[in-house]
């Protein structure tokens, strides 16, 4: 594949092969096509802003805001993802969590909802190294080398299978019709309870509490600064953008090319304007505003605004396990997180990519229970590279019960082919993880692309 890319006339690993004068040149090639995945060159465009202040887009008030950032001190955490999971102390959250919902349930009315600022000191602020770039804090945290690139393109087996034949991806995966294309009239009419429409990959259309935004909005065909090389995705979007309804708030979890599309921003840009409220990591500001973006909200950990006339509903940006990347040289000048919205009705928590951390349990006793998360559930193979930066089914059960969530929805996964598990895997090892836990099938479950899941639970009430 690659000779065909790079216009090389041998196989890279043929007989002919001379280490000698092509060995620097496989690297770049190998590199180039990982940096496709996990970050390349900035996309330009030519859209230009005609206000740069953030001051004069933001109609809703940074609650909690610090005027300097407070010193941050590292979460103390021995665990390592490698160990194997304790089961029994796991079953004792979720006893907890079901006993939490229970008195929960006892109350009457959840608009008294109120966030609990005691709990300021107990949780993990973000970090930045000499060089001015974010970190993480966590001693599961082990960065990507170029070593343990080229050892995973050159020595590991792809095992993805992923079909050819569109019939069978049909069969196996089907794209469905959004409902909102022939109803529109039921957008956002969901009572007490909440609606979710999986997008594919990690874009989800969430309903809740009189609010309709977008998670990790992509609806381009390649996961890329180009869109005629990189990650070509396997299932197409359901819809475009010109078929959505019309969206509230687009919350970003990190920068890399199938998380933050250029192309998808600037056409929710050019559809939606200046009523359509971005919630993006610290540092992408700048980055959003090139691309015409002005209501434009940045946020570091822990910080949380709203969208104007529905100041009930606070997007909290929350931390997670990653990096970002999008440039040679711009590794983790933007910050990446996790997003933990609170309406007075319904939370939902968005994990964003991650691997799996302690900072699960802090958001979980902050900010929950949640009525439904969405998590991701593949991209995990081979896991002695993965495994710091993306969790794998066993991992997402476990997220769901350290946010103390009532359902989750499995994400990030039969969209592009960006690791190595068999492609119809995820699903199946989400299930076999369910059953280790104990816990029911139905509290995590997957959708097909463009298929919604309308949640209701009991009028209970967080104060």
């Amino acid at each position: 594949m690659l000779s065909q890319l790079h216009g090389l006339k041998e196989p890279l690993l043929s007989g002919s092969f001379k280490i000698s004068t092509r060995l620097p040149y496989v690297i770049a090639c190998l590199w180039l096509t990982c940096r496709y995945i996990f970050g390349g060159a900035v996309p330009k465009t030519k859209v230009t802003m005609e206000n740069e202040s953030q001051g004069s887009i933001s109609n809703c008030q940074t609650k909690d805001m610090e005027e300097t950032r407070m010193e941050v001190q590292p979460l103390v955490d021995g665990s390592s993802a490698s160990q194997p999971t304790n089961k029994e102390v796991v079953k004792k959250r979720v006893s907890s969590t079901e006993e939490t919902r229970r008195s929960s349930s006892s109350r009457s009315s959840r608009k008294s909802f109120r966030l609990d600022y005691r709990l300021e000191e107990d949780v993990t602020k973000s970090q930045r190294d000499k060089h001015g770039r974010f970190i993480n804090p966590w001693p599961t945290w082990r960065p990507p080398t170029l070593y343990n690139v080229l050892k995973w393109q050159i020595t590991e087996k792809n095992s993805s299978n992923i079909p050819s034949s569109k019939e069978e991806l049909d069969k196996e995966l089907p794209v469905l019709e959004p409902y909102f294309i022939k109803n529109p009239q039921m957008v956002g009419k969901t009572g007490l309870g909440m609606r979710v429409t999986w997008m594919g990959h990690a874009t989800v259309l969430v309903e809740m509490d009189d609010l309709t935004f977008l998670t990790d909005p992509i609806f381009s065909q390649r996961a890329s600064p180009v869109q005629f090389l990189g990650p070509k995705r396997y299932r197409g979007p359901p819809c475009t953008v010109a078929d959505l309804p019309k969206i509230d708030a687009v919350v970003i979890s990190h920068t890399h090319y199938d998380h933050l599309d250029s192309g998808t921003i600037i056409n929710l840009n050019e559809r939606f304007g200046s009523d359509l409220r971005w919630f993006v990591p610290l540092g992408l500001l700048d980055w959003m505003q090139k691309c015409g973006c002005e209501n434009v909200i940045e946020l570091d950990w822990w910080e949380e605004n709203c969208v104007p006339g529905h100041d009930e509903v606070t997007f909290v940006f929350t931390p997670a396990q990653h990096w970002c990347k999008r440039t040679p040289t711009d590794d983790n000048m933007v910050l990446w997180g996790s997003w933990s919205v609170l309406g007075p009705y319904n939370r939902f928590f968005f994990s964003g990519d991650t691997g799996y951390c302690k900072v699960f349990e802090q958001i979980g006793k902050r900010f929950g229970p949640f009525d439904l998360a969405a998590i991701p559930i593949g991209a995990y193979e081979p896991r002695w590279f993965m495994r710091c930066q993306h969790i794998d089914p066993e991992e997402a059960v476990r997220i769901h019960i350290d946010v103390q969530a009532k359902k989750s929805l499995g994400i990030h996964w039969g969209t592009f082919a960006l690791a190595y598990e068999f492609y119809l895997d995820p699903p199946v090892k989400l299930k076999e993880a369910m059953e280790r836990y104990g816990l029911k099938q139905d509290n995590f479950f997957v959708l097909n692309h463009g298929e919604s899941k309308e949640l209701k639970f009991e009028e209970d009430a967080f104060e």
